[in-house]
């Protein structure tokens, strides 16, 4: 005799056979990503690559954990709140991490370019956009209605590797406080992600950009807070895929893209061309090409493998990429990084392209209950 009890039990187990069987394949095994960034914005590389992951159909985004970078936390998170109700995706938890580094201090920072020279960009604590670091100044595209969660970036990271155990990315977009935080707090961490992508380092970029061409081993997000990124370095990943400046220079968002994009008409491609703002290193794609080539990894047409590390002596260097090769690297616990070397641009411009104009994807049931 079949009870009624037994009876809901297969019918639950034939309705998500028959889910599965509808669904298509993309839907049912989305990859599931974490979003670390320094949400600068309104637009830009920053928000443009939420924008590409959370477009993609084969992206699960868990949630969005911000930082303080290019600019402080607060307005990152303001800003980030408010792309997501613009795009119909607030279902997508935003976290706030870090306001400072784990040793620098804004002071510190001033007095270095005051010995070694100015860096050609400074982030938050640049002196052409200061602000205070709780001050959330008016915003362009206006003041979100909708609230960031109430669980810290750092604790919530932990929470979903030990929820999806090896299933989650980490994709890492600006300063690795957060990330070495997590690790401080929990050591396993590291071990239970997926993987680390992030888009950091420099080694010898080609450029006449005085930035890289007078300090071809400075990049802001490891200078903004070195011992956070030596740190996640050296931590235990699986895997670590590197997008340094070398190759991110050899993209760029042409005034070409931003009118095909535009003629969408959607709220998500009028947002990125009302905000696009050419020249002066913005139209680089520093961030947007780390995400792409973790979803399509046929981007990328070269690659190395290098040992990596972070400069963290409080020097003329404080901040610089260390790399080292197999036979030359030091007797030191040091991580296997592969870096990303040289791309298919076309290819990629398009994918981007794409994903831009695509309508945005609803939120599913699952969507809804992510990051909870």
């Amino acid at each position: 005799m079949v009870t009624v009890g037994a009876k809901a039990q297969h019918f639950v187990a034939f309705a998500l056979l028959l889910v599965a069987a509808i669904l298509p394949a993309s839907a049912q095994s989305r990859r599931k990503i974490i979003i670390n960034q320094d949400c600068s914005g309104p637009g830009g590389s920053n928000m443009q690559t939420l924008l590409l992951l959370i477009q993609s159909p084969q992206v699960e985004v868990l949630g969005i954990t911000v930082v303080s970078g290019n600019q402080w936390r607060d307005e990152e998170v303001a800003h980030t709140l408010r792309l997501l109700e613009i795009i119909g995706r607030t279902d997508i938890p935003v976290f706030p991490g870090a306001v400072y580094p784990l040793v620098r201090t804004p002071e510190e920072a001033r007095l270095w370019q005051e010995h070694y020279g100015t860096v050609g960009f400074a982030g938050a604590w640049d002196p052409r956009w200061w602000h205070e670091p709780y001050v959330i100044p008016a915003l362009p595209e206006g003041a979100p209605t909708t609230k960031p969660a109430a669980e810290d970036a750092a604790h919530f990271l932990i929470r979903m590797v030990h929820k999806y155990p090896h299933e989650v990315t980490i994709y890492e977009g600006g300063p690795t406080t957060n990330l070495a935080t997590a690790i401080t707090i929990d050591p396993q961490f590291p071990e239970l992600a997926q993987e680390l992508v992030f888009m950091g380092g420099s080694l010898h970029p080609v450029t006449d950009n005085p930035e890289f061409s007078n300090t071809p081993r400075h990049e802001f997000n490891f200078w903004f807070d070195p011992e956070a990124a030596d740190k996640v370095l050296r931590a235990p990943w699986k895997k670590i895929t590197c997008t340094s400046v070398d190759i991110s220079i050899k993209t760029k968002l042409t005034p070409a893209m931003i009118k095909e994009i535009a003629a969408a008409g959607t709220p998500l491609a009028q947002y990125v061309a009302r905000f696009y703002q050419p020249g002066l290193g913005s139209d680089y794609m520093w961030d947007e090409l780390a995400a792409a080539a973790w979803i399509d990894p046929t981007l990328i047409t070269k690659r190395d493998t290098v040992y990596m590390a972070v400069d963290i002596e409080h020097g003329a260097a404080y901040g610089n990429t260390l790399t080292w090769s197999a036979k030359d690297k030091p007797k030191l616990p040091l991580r296997q990084v592969e870096v990303l070397v040289d791309l298919d641009n076309e290819r990629f411009n398009r994918m981007f392209v794409d994903l831009m104009r695509a309508p945005t994807p609803a939120p599913t049931t699952a969507d809804r209950l992510k990051g909870r």
